[in-house]
Parts: C-alpha cells; structure tokens; sequence
C-alpha cells in the first residue's frame, strides 16, 4: 500500500487545484498584452486622405443611413458632392440626411427610397434619377443584409440574395448610361472578406434546392466580386471604373436579423470589431484614390490591392459571364452590353 507524507499531498493538491499569487498575476499580464495587441491589430486601419474636392459632382450611396453608408455619405457631403442617399426606410434616412447637413452644412443631400429586394421600387428609382439627374459620378454599391428568413420575393428572387446582388445588379445596368455620360466615374461594390468561402450554385441562386442564411451571404458577396469583374470587362475604354472591396469587420446593424447565438457572441467581441468610419476607409479609396481608375475590375482591402485575397472564381471569365447572364434572366433586364 502506498503512503504519502503530508508535505507530497500538499505539493499535488497545488498542482491540481490553483495557481499561487504571482503565477496568477503572470497569467493575468500576458492575457492583458494579447488582448490589447489584438484590439491595436483590429484597429490598425489605413485611413484614406486624399484631398478630392466633389464640388459639381453626384453620389449615389445605397444603405446610407447607418453604418459603413452613413460615414461614407457624411465623408463625400464634406468634399461638396451632391449626395444621393438610397435607403429602404424614409422616415430613419431623413433624420440621418438632416444630420448630414448639420455637420457638413452641405444642403445638396437628398433621400430618394430604394428597396433592392423589390425589383419594381429598383427600377421606378433608377427612372427619377436618369429623369432628374444630369450626371452620376460615383455610384456606391454598400447596402447589404444577412440573416432574413427564407422568403421569396414579390419577384421570385430569394430576399437576401436579391438585397445583396440582383438588386444593385438592376440598379447598376439602369443607371449605366448615366455613368458613362458623366466619365471618368467609378462603381464600388461593398464585398466581404467572407467571398473567399462563396460558391456560385446557379441551379440555387434562388434558394431552389436549399438554404442556408450565413452560405447565401458568403455566395452574394462573391457575387459583388463577380459583378465588378465582369462589368470591368464590359465598361472597358468606356470611362467607367468597376472594382469591389472588403471593408474589414465593423461594428454595424448587419447581424440584427441573425440568431442569438450568433448575435450574442459578437456582441462580446463588439469592441474588437472597427467603428464605421474605420470601415468606410477602403470606401472611400476605391471612389476617390487616383489610381484604381487604372485597375477596374480589381479587389481591394485596407487602402489597397487585395487580389491574393479574392475568391478563384473571380478568374473565371466563364462564371462570372454566366452569373450576369442568369442574372439578366432573373431581373427581366435587357443585355446592352
């Protein structure tokens, strides 16, 4: 039979249990330094300063009420462009417009109503501004949704898909005339990292055969990537600069519609994730920097190329073409180009 001294089942029951004081206090300092190293890395974003002035020039910002939108229409009104502000609720994007002015104390910032999952308000949208506007200079694809229930819409289209890329598709080709009568003018679609992890099923773009609300994100972000590509190839010699871009993580209202058990961990970790005007930073890069006029089509991230980022697909000139032309098919679009 085996004995133990005292002093033995002291040194074990030490092991066991807890840490004395200063192992304690040790543990607790290395986890204070890999906590701020990690705040300071998620915060370490380039910040675009380019000096663009916009006097006489037109903005349109879908999803500008809030957000990564709002920052950016805040942003622009201060460089003195007249500043379309796109969005789905009136009453909420008016008190954001009037904000707007309030700080910029530019007046030239209108709402005009938008609901890209509802191809009928996409179109009567894209009518007024080619009947009142006399130019477009930057068109700015931002709005975007995650986490809505599986629904069809009035057209037939899956509502997070049709939110997230047949809308801005029929937005984008409406107002196409308009961009290439105002040129040089620039399209930005507000991608994600997640494109990486996209697929393109075109026998599922509609949620025909299955869905899941965080794979249809991951897809019509990659969707965002393949548009830019493919209209880049189409606008060639035009004037027109398409490319699309990842914001980074930022603390905006996207997750509001999806599970408690994703929403709850996130909000844990809010104050990791970048504040909307830290992620409006590449934004503002692809609409105003000089030289992405130069790489239409292009993906960027953090102030720059991003192209060993981009999902492979984005290569495929067979997909991507396919896409555009489903993507016709399915909002009733006539190809012009």
């Amino acid at each position: 039979m085996n004995t133990f001294s005292v002093a033995e089942i002291e040194d074990q029951a030490g092991v066991m249990t807890f840490l004395d004081p200063g192992q304690w206090l040790s543990v607790g300092i290395i986890v204070f330094i890999v906590v701020v190293a990690f705040y300071l890395w998620m915060h370490n974003v380039p910040t675009y300063i380019g000096t663009t002035d916009l006097s006489g020039k037109t903005v349109i910002i879908t999803g500008s009420n809030a957000g990564i939108g709002y920052t950016t229409a805040l942003d622009l009104a201060r460089r003195n462009a007249r500043v379309i502000m796109a969005c789905r609720n009136l009453s909420k994007s008016e008190g954001a417009r009037n904000e707007i002015v309030r700080l910029t104390g530019n007046e030239n910032v209108v709402v005009r109503e938008l609901d890209l999952a509802r191809l009928k308000s996409v179109r009567e949208f894209a009518e007024r501004v080619n009947k009142e506007e006399a130019r477009l200079d930057i068109l700015i694809n931002n709005a975007g949704v995650t986490g809505l229930p599986n629904k069809m819409s009035e057209d037939g289209l899956e509502v997070n898909f049709a939110t997230n890329h047949f809308g801005p598709f029929l937005l984008t080709n409406l107002l196409l005339d308009l961009l290439k009568k105002s040129a040089p003018s620039r399209i930005v679609n507000v991608s994600s990292t997640v494109q990486r992890f996209g697929k393109i099923d075109f026998d599922n773009l509609r949620a025909e055969k299955s869905f899941s609300p965080h794979r249809i994100y991951f897809n019509s972000k990659l969707a965002n990537v393949l548009f830019a590509r493919e209209l880049a190839r189409r606008l060639a010699d035009t004037g027109v600069t398409a490319c699309s871009l990842h914001p980074g993580s930022v603390r905006t209202n996207l997750l509001d519609n999806m599970p408690f058990y994703v929403r709850f961990p996130m909000a844990l970790f809010r104050v990791f994730l970048r504040s909307p005007e830290e992620g409006a930073q590449t934004t503002l890069y692809c609409a105003l920097a000089d030289e992405v006029s130069d790489l239409s089509g292009k993906y960027f991230a953090e102030c720059e190329l991003a192209e060993t980022q981009v999902n492979a697909l984005a290569n495929d000139e067979a997909v991507c073409r396919k896409l555009w032309e489903i993507s016709c098919r399915y909002t009733g679009l006539e190809d012009k180009l």
